[in-house]
């Protein structure tokens, strides 16, 4: 039996391309947020305000279009990186919450987030992204994971002294342990997509941070908006170049 138009979609395959760009993007959306907050000495709360304004208005695009666009999709996905940097750095620092207060919180969030979107509409599976409802659940999810990631990444890098590159051995190493359940156990392929989801914004974190911070903090001293350019440029490339199908309903 022909499998119908109605099963696809309205986000991406999960695929070896994905991952890649997935990493791509919250690296741009840590040197993009610090560019407008630090380099353009906006601070964080204004360049939230900035950021949450250019995120709902792709988000509202995303949520009434019919069908999987490759371009409108990855660009909410860069909005919530964006804003979820400056909204952690907020947080984090401007309020004062500290790295470790602040992802203690924002894992609450994602927590509750995960178990409402599971009770309102029964699976947490992105393949079963078919409605608005459920597509707003997804975006709030992702929203609070790439803030999580955030503070997690420069947690693991500043108060527990790993350093960028520490940190992106630390969360490297975590995604491959990730990759390897995948293969090798029968865990939940919903709850390792989430986890690896998770885990990629810290990565892009330390990795957005070892571009552009200074020689002395252990960065590259690279300029944020020339870091910003070519990943934007990198993920345009490739979203131009390759062709990326949405994801198909399990039945």
């Amino acid at each position: 039996m022909t499998r119908s138009r109605t099963t696809l979609t309205k986000v991406p395959a999960v695929t070896l391309f994905f991952w890649i760009l997935k990493i791509a993007a919250t690296t741009l959306g840590e040197t993009g947020g610090d560019a407008l907050s630090m380099s353009m000495n906006l601070g964080y709360l204004v360049a939230t305000v900035i950021f949450a304004g250019m995120f709902l208005a792709v988000l509202t695009a995303q949520i009434r279009v019919k069908t999987f666009h490759p371009l409108l999709y990855w660009g909410t996905i860069i909005a919530t990186t964006t804003v979820g940097t400056t909204m952690a750095d907020f947080a984090d620092r401007s309020l004062g919450l500290g790295y470790a207060g602040g992802s203690a919180i924002l894992l609450v969030l994602l927590g509750a987030s995960l178990f409402t979107w599971q009770h309102a509409c029964g699976s947490l599976s992105v393949d079963s992204i078919r409605n608005p409802k459920a597509e707003r659940y997804y975006w709030v999810t992702i929203l609070f994971s790439q803030t999580l990631g955030t503070a997690l990444g420069d947690w693991t890098a500043d108060s527990a002294g790993l350093g960028y590159r520490g940190g992106a051995v630390l969360f490297g190493a975590l995604l491959l342990g990730v990759i390897a359940a995948y293969h090798w156990t029968r865990l939940s392929r919903t709850l390792l997509f989430w986890t690896a989801f998770v885990l990629t914004r810290p990565l892009g974190a330390v990795l957005g941070d070892f571009l552009d911070k200074p020689l002395a903090s252990g960065g590259l001293a690279l300029s944020r908006f020339t870091a910003s350019g070519v990943l934007f440029g990198f993920i345009l490339v490739c979203l131009l170049c390759f062709r990326q199908t949405a994801a198909e309903e399990a039945h």
